[in-house]
């Protein structure tokens, strides 16, 4: 019977331990959104040659919703609903994408993921306007008319599709209006910064106070993957009662292996 037990214990807790992995952040965290931003606006204020239309880039959430509806997908590919009217943003009618995806989960990094669209700079030739190799993800980073952003990152246990079947971490920047289209360059070098814009000049970006104010966004997208996981009454009980319940046993757990098995925990 004792043996049974203990290995009733053993499993618990080796089951326990996989629950959690990398803490990713989410859509309303702060430093999360103020990094996404100030990436973008230092890769806009920064190209070269210099833009005459450049405009500032803030946060948008119904793009973020968006962009973690897609994420929460873990595919290594375009959300195929950019170009439906309606389906990615509740305002907005054309919607830009940029995808990262990394494994193991812990090489997540959104400032460096946001690099690595941005070193692409590298294969585009501005008075040509074309590229050399892949350019797209720079191309959207400083679509000059692009002036809403909002990124996501969710984590993906199973592995991301197209990409490894390990786990991993998929990345999504949505931007409105969308860049990369009628095969125009992404900026105009008319005249010095900001003289093709009105409003306001900082950092070479052009501002202006309405556009830039932040908006708030009671809408999910209908093919939101959390959608499917409708809550009844059974549902909150098992998350109210049955899953502290589950928390108690594990720490009677651990500190009955601690007790009949001291030599298992190591200290460094």
């Amino acid at each position: 019977m004792g043996s049974r037990v203990d290995l009733l214990l053993w499993a618990w807790i080796v089951l326990d331990s996989g629950v959690c992995s990398v803490v990713l952040p989410e859509i309303t965290d702060g430093k999360f959104i103020d990094e996404c931003v100030r990436e973008h606006n230092r890769a806009r204020s920064s190209v070269n040659p210099p833009a005459s239309d450049m405009l500032h880039m803030t946060w948008d959430e119904a793009l973020a919703i968006t962009a973690r509806a897609w994420a929460k997908h873990c595919v290594f590919d375009h959300n195929p609903r950019l170009k439906d009217v309606g389906r990615v943003h509740p305002t907005f009618s054309s919607v830009g994408e940029n995808i990262w995806t990394g494994s193991p989960p812990s090489s997540f990094d959104a400032t460096k993921a946001i690099k690595r669209w941005v070193d692409e700079k590298a294969y585009y030739n501005y008075e040509r306007n074309n590229c050399s190799k892949v350019c797209g993800h720079y191309t959207q980073v400083v679509w000059g008319s692009s002036y809403k952003v909002g990124c996501a990152a969710e984590l993906c246990p199973n592995g991301v599709k197209d990409f490894s079947d390990r786990e991993g971490v998929v990345f999504v920047c949505n931007y409105a209006t969308a860049g990369n289209f009628n095969n125009r360059r992404p900026y105009e070098t008319k005249g010095a910064a900001c003289s093709g814009c009105e409003g306001t000049c900082g950092d070479s970006l052009c501002r202006d106070q309405k556009r830039d104010s932040q908006q708030s966004y009671s809408w999910t997208p209908d093919w939101d993957p959390s959608l499917a996981a409708t809550y009844t009454g059974s549902n909150y009980v098992t998350i109210l009662v049955v899953r502290p319940i589950g928390l108690i046993f594990t720490f009677i757990t651990a500190y009955a292996v601690r007790h009949y098995y001291p030599d298992v925990f190591c200290y460094e």
